[in-house]
């Protein structure tokens, strides 16, 4: 084997990608962040940290500041009146802007020395005892690189991804929180998740089907309109979020959070899975078992992938749209019992 120049090239300057290079770091291991864009990196999400997220990022020493959220509440956005609350059992979540998320991680990965390389990640060669990333020697590879990794497609796990594909939009608005919760607002097209990320600040996300406008959408929402009274950012938008690899890992080159797949932003989970396999990632890299990743990532997401399928089919009929959020307040134990299964620390697999 040819001198490598790093243990593991992390392909990706996120949250997760961030996220698992200090845990590599931690694991004693050489690493360096591939990631062309600069500053603090924005994206299209709901900002509603759960608190098995939390709880990964403490592990880490990373504390961003927000603003605290005490569960989730779905409300019927036509205005009757209906909702459903759940409140996190195991301490609170919190909203947090992505940008600041992104800043006191960066703020922990510069205060221990790993370097951040400005160049993408446009060619994996696999040599069987190590890698070239771009002709350079290199022990593993992780994609941490998004919906739309170009590692994914690079090292040939791309898969077709059938079923609905819908899409995030998201703006900010400048007013104080009316709500401890994350709002869930239904309609019968689209969601619309509120969630408070600063003292002023509420950030709305609303997820639909290709095509839709954000304004259009919001007029599903009356009471949620009326609610909205500040001035509003430019809208981001992110998608399709629905996305598959044919595994997590192809050798020496293992995919993390949304380069790994992706169902649906519907649950909200997709920050703490991602973390967590971030972490286990790292200890299989340290361990040398790369191999085992997979299936402990698979093992990882179950819960949340089985959910989210089983909603994001339901959801899809009308009628079931209609009845979600009445159903979920006659039965408060099943839907308290839902949220605090998503919301707990996602486990170490065995």
């Amino acid at each position: 084997m040819p001198d490598v120049v790093h243990d593991v090239v992390v392909a990706g300057g996120g949250p997760v990608g961030l996220a698992a290079a200090l845990h590599a770091h931690r694991a004693g291991l050489s690493v360096v962040v591939r990631e062309p864009r600069t500053g603090p990196i924005d994206k299209a999400c709901g900002e509603g940290l759960m608190p098995g997220a939390l709880a990964e990022l403490a592990a880490l020493g990373v504390h961003p500041r927000g603003h605290d959220l005490a569960g989730i509440r779905y409300l019927d956005g036509s205005g009757a009146g209906r909702a459903a609350t759940a409140r996190f059992t195991r301490g609170p979540g919190r909203g947090v802007r992505r940008t600041v998320l992104h800043d006191a991680l960066a703020e922990q990965v510069t205060a221990a020395g790993i370097p951040l390389d400005p160049r993408p990640v446009t060619a994996v060669v696999d040599r069987g005892d190590h890698l070239l990333v771009d002709g350079e020697p290199t022990r593993h590879l992780l994609g941490a690189d998004g919906l739309h990794s170009p590692v994914r497609h690079l090292v040939g796990l791309d898969a077709p991804a059938a079923g609905r594909r819908r899409f995030g939009l998201r703006c900010h608005v400048q007013q104080a929180p009316w709500t401890p919760y994350v709002e869930v607002h239904w309609s019968p097209r689209a969601e619309a998740y509120v969630t408070p990320v600063d003292d002023d600040l509420v950030g709305v996300a609303v997820l639909a089907e290709a095509g839709s406008r954000f304004e259009d959408l919001l007029d599903d929402f009356p009471v949620l309109q009326e609610r909205l009274t500040g001035d509003r950012t430019r809208v981001r938008g992110a998608g399709p979020l629905r996305q598959r690899s044919r595994s997590r890992s192809a050798g020496r080159v293992l995919l993390v959070g949304d380069a790994g797949g992706y169902v649906d932003a519907l649950t909200g989970e997709g920050l703490a899975l991602g973390l967590a396999q971030a972490r286990v990632a790292v200890e299989c890299l340290a361990a040398g078992r790369p191999e085992r990743y997979d299936r402990l990532a698979r093992r990882l997401g179950l819960r949340h992938e089985l959910l989210t399928h089983a909603l994001l089919r339901a959801t899809a009929h009308a009628p079931v749209r209609r009845r979600l959020v009445p159903a979920a307040a006659r039965l408060p134990w099943l839907f308290d019992t839902a949220v605090n299964q998503l919301a707990r620390p996602v486990g170490r697999p065995a």
